[in-house]
């Protein structure tokens, strides 16, 4: 059995792998470059990775191969038709890291609707302490309670959300493709119109790709907070940052990229001096107990395929 890890690194150096030994012979890289990939497979009964494209060119000289295992939810980097055709088997880790992206979700409103990054820079930048006033409150902000906040997607992470977003008073309305009874849900154009927080959590797919354009953008209310922590295909990156330098939104929040890292031609290369605009390093899902979390899932998706009992499968 030879079990090949081809990007470690991703989730993190601080991540114990020691629980791969209990298999025969595993082959662990830190990082993969695309043209790397095929070569160090091709001997593999089992690949585990994370960013790699696992594709036919890939794929194709790894005659051995049994099961990818996806140290993610989303699998949107394998070619699941090519290995049907091929009997490749495919497991993700769903519902590892639904407490930590909900909570950076959270944080990432709060701190926009708050306006905290510009009362902080108050502070630490020195004019509070030539100010003659006790306390600054400009720009303006406001309570969360009375808000409407629009989730799109509503599973696992979707739901945390909307969980929080009522313990602090807000009214949520849902858009997803099969409603459901406890929660509101609403048409996308609805949901656009009628939200102040609109955070998004759909898996990429044929259907979800650039289903926030400018069009859509434009049906937003005017100042409204925008966070976007399922995939940065979902939305027109360009028509995002255009809606910021236009004034029309009041805060837009993102922690994933149509490619990553960006570089200097990134739309949101535009906007990175915005007070209103919160950027990080698609961070959301890595806590180090989420990270821990999704490690064990893949070794135990290896250990029920060995045993016949596959679980977490997707073909």
């Amino acid at each position: 059995m030879n079990i090949v890890i081809l990007d470690y690194k991703t989730l993190g150096d601080d991540l114990d792998l020691s629980g791969a030994s209990k298999f025969d012979n595993v082959i662990k890289y830190p990082v993969t470059n695309q043209q790397e990939a095929s070569e160090r497979i091709k001997d593999a009964d089992v690949v585990i990775v994370n960013k790699v494209k696992m594709n036919e060119d890939t794929l194709k000289d790894a005659k051995h191969l049994k099961l990818i295992c996806e140290t993610a939810t989303g699998y949107d980097n394998i070619d699941i038709e090519y290995c049907k055709k091929r009997g490749i088997r495919v497991a993700n880790t769903p519902a590892y890291s639904t407490s930590c992206v909900a909570q950076v979700t959270v944080s990432m409103v709060c701190s926009l609707v708050t306006h905290l990054h510009e009362y902080r820079r108050f502070v630490h930048g020195g004019e509070y302490q030539k100010s003659i006033s006790a306390n600054m409150l400009e720009p303006i902000y406001h309570e969360m309670d009375g808000m409407t906040w629009g989730i799109i997607g509503f599973g696992n992470i979707g739901r945390g959300v909307a969980n929080v977003a009522q313990a602090f008073g807000c009214r949520v309305i849902v858009n997803k493709r099969n409603p459901v009874d406890d929660f509101e849900c609403v048409s996308l154009e609805e949901l656009l119109k009628k939200s102040d927080i609109i955070s998004i959590h759909c898996p990429l797919t044929d259907k979800t790709r650039g289903m926030l354009g400018k069009e859509q953008f434009e049906m937003m209310k005017k100042g409204a907070v925008v966070v976007n922590v399922a995939r940065g295909a979902v939305w027109d990156e360009e028509a995002a940052a255009n809606a910021i330098i236009s004034g029309h939104l009041g805060g837009l929040g993102c922690d994933v990229f149509s490619y990553e890292p960006i570089d200097d031609s990134h739309p949101f290369v535009k906007i990175l001096d915005y007070d209103n605009v919160l950027l990080t390093p698609h961070m959301a899902w890595g806590s180090f107990e989420s990270r821990t979390r999704c490690f064990n899932t893949v070794l135990s998706n290896i250990e029920a395929f060995l045993n016949d009992t596959p679980q977490n499968i997707i073909v």
